[in-house]
């Protein structure tokens, strides 16, 4: 009695690969969520106000995730961890050391040149003010200023009215203290003693780090997620993997950006190219402006060097040209997505963290931002971090499908759907995207969000859709027997659900690109009244689509039998589109409905309708 066919069961608990079919009901702000904007607003003061602390920590954080690397690759080696450690600070400090040595020199050879340098600026600035002068003169009805009849001459000495005889002008001279050894020592060391301070106490906190890093990592998980150590294994990893290949791809790129800028630099002929070519590498840390600021001094010593302005045009033109390669081909070819942050969230990051630390919050921002949004994909209470400042899709495919439905902007899902098209192809989309969109709508039909009318919408909107992909759908015929291809071999009828009657177009689009002949009819038009005056003297196979079964099948199987009357050697296949509904599995509820072949996808529909065409006609009659 039944055709064994290829049945296909839709798991239970099974969630696409797009993402939820069920949309969580907004929450109402309670006593936790001013509780939780009260402690950001201290945690921000805090940041603020105790900067001075937490400026130097971060920076030996950071600066131990740099040196990390290099201490693991000796561990490998078997040397201990702290001979590993000190070798490694060790490296770093000599490398500082050669680069300040190399710029010292460097900048000391400068200085015998600066003051010529000076004059040639001088006199350029001189000749550029003149030419201004002058091509303003042609747009000005007077060219000099002329003084005001009886107005006294201002170089003029002062005349006594009364008396008149001339005041000769009183000598004044001002004398200050005497200065102090002590005070000229002070003023001279400040600049430098506070910013050695904090780089000796930086460097003694990173040591410190990578010497107990082992025990750190094991404390910071009893604290925070002792509870979840699988959570928080890989919310450690992660924040370390990706910040350790931020800092070393950025290091390379401005490293490599630094010796193109020297070795441009020396071609052009500019002094001390190296000392230029460090600096724009250093400064290209610095977000947006980094290396607008590395490229004023050398324009500034080109202006100096050559009294032309043709130096001055060619190294203008290296940097206009440099930079844009690395910014925008060479850091996101090498970068991709490892950083994790959406572009606009680095601009707002940048923006507040050099509100709250001033500069060096702008050099931090990048990192600061990685480790919240690391925080946000892996502790729950923080997932906002990840939706506000992450590149991630704010809204799943299947979640942005369906809220364009319910804006009735077809056109925008379109482009949805051509771009997963192109991907995955047009079945995929329809199960993994639409199909999966359409039940978020049938959910919310049931709880009495979305009413009848939006329903009706939703369901033009679809078959817009549909429609406008059409030229997307496979040419793929795969039927050998002719009487397929025939009108009205395929019956695609819908389930008296609103949202039906776009799968079932759904359905008859797929079915007709593979070579079906498929003729779509609503509900309306099999029912008790109606049927009888339904012609299906050419169906060879009926397919009823359901989005929404519900608890008591009883309508679909009243809807078989009248079928079964109507046409009673024409198989008839039931697509039960809820997940995880019971007769997709349950022989017994199948055999009450009394179909012949139940399906959960439209990719199963398809092959099913080629299973069925492909056999011999003795196997399809039904007995």
């Amino acid at each position: 009695m039944l055709l064994g066919a290829q049945q296909e069961p839709v798991r239970r608990g099974s969630a696409p690969p797009f993402g939820p079919t069920e949309v969580q009901p907004a929450h109402v702000p309670g006593l936790t969520g001013l509780l939780g904007l009260a402690v950001g607003v201290v945690v921000v003061a805090g940041l603020y106000f105790g900067r001075d602390v937490l400026i130097p920590i971060t920076l030996a954080i950071l600066l131990s995730f740099v040196l990390s690397p290099i201490v693991h690759a000796l561990r490998r080696l078997r040397v201990p961890r702290g001979p590993a450690v000190f070798a490694t600070v060790l490296l770093a400090l000599g490398l500082l050391g050669a680069i300040g040595t190399l710029v010292g020199t460097q900048v000391a050879s400068l200085a015998d040149d600066a003051p010529g340098y000076a004059r040639t600026i001088e006199s350029k600035l001189a000749g550029a003010r003149d030419y201004a002068t002058s091509r303003l003169a042609v747009f000005t009805r007077d060219t000099e200023k002329r003084a005001e009849p009886g107005r006294p001459d201002a170089d003029a000495p002062v005349t006594d009215a009364i008396a008149g005889q001339v005041r000769e002008p009183i000598p004044v001279r001002v004398i200050g203290d005497e200065p102090n050894a002590l005070k000229v020592a002070g003023d001279v060391l400040a600049p430098v003693l506070h910013p050695f301070e904090t780089f000796v106490i930086v460097l003694v906190v990173a040591i410190f780090i990578l010497m107990q890093q082992d025990d750190l990592r094991n404390r910071m998980i009893r604290l925070f997620g002792s509870s979840d150590l699988h959570r928080t294994t890989i919310a450690i990893d992660d924040a370390t993997s990706r910040l350790s290949r931020y800092f070393l791809s950025q290091l390379a790129v401005n490293t490599a950006f630094g010796v193109v800028v020297g070795v441009g630099l020396w071609l052009i002929g500019l002094p001390v190219p190296a000392v230029w070519g460090i600096l724009a590498g250093v400064l290209r840390f610095v977000p947006y402006i980094g290396a607008i600021l590395g490229a004023v001094l050398p324009i500034a010593v080109a202006a100096g060097v050559d009294p032309g302005w043709t130096m001055v045009l060619w190294v203008v033109a290296l940097f206009v040209v440099t930079e844009p390669i690395v910014g925008y081909v060479i850091e996101p070819l090498l970068y991709g997505h490892s950083t994790g942050l959406s572009p606009l969230s680095v601009i707002v990051a940048a923006v507040f963290w050099t509100w709250i630390w001033g500069p060096i919050g702008l050099i931090l921002s990048m990192p600061l931002t990685l480790c919240l949004v690391v925080l946000g994909r892996h502790v729950p209470q923080l997932e906002f971090l990840d939706v506000l400042l992450g590149d991630r899709p704010a809204l799943s495919p299947v979640e942005s499908f369906y809220q364009r439905m319910l804006a009735d902007d077809p056109e925008e899902a379109l482009d949805q759907a051509e771009a997963i098209v192109g991907e995955r192809g047009l079945t995929a989309y329809y199960d993994e995207v639409a199909l999966q969109g359409l039940k978020l709508a049938a959910a919310d039909a049931r709880r009495g969000v979305v009413d009848r009318s939006r329903a009706y919408q939703i369901v033009d909107a679809m078959l817009a859709v549909v429609h406008d992909l059409d030229e997307h759908a496979p040419e793929e015929p795969e039927i050998a027997d002719p009487d397929w291809a025939e009108p009205g071999a395929v019956t695609c009828i819908a389930g008296r659900g609103v949202l039906d009657d776009a799968v079932t177009a759904m359905v008859e689009q797929l079915l007709r690109h593979r070579g079906f002949g498929v003729r779509r009819i609503t509900h309306a038009e099999v029912g008790r009244d109606r049927i009888g005056r339904l012609d299906l003297s050419g169906a060879k196979l009926i397919c009823l689509s359901y989005l929404e079964l519900g608890g008591t099948p009883g309508h679909l199987r009243y809807l078989v039998r009248r079928l079964r009357r109507a046409a009673p050697h024409v198989r008839i296949m039931v697509g039960l589109w809820p997940e995880g509904e019971a007769a997709l599995t349950d022989r017994q509820i199948q055999q009450a409905l009394g179909a012949d072949l139940y399906v959960g996808s439209l990719a199963g529909a398809v092959e099913a309708a080629l299973a069925l065409a492909a056999q011999p006609v003795s196997e399809r009659e039904i007995a």
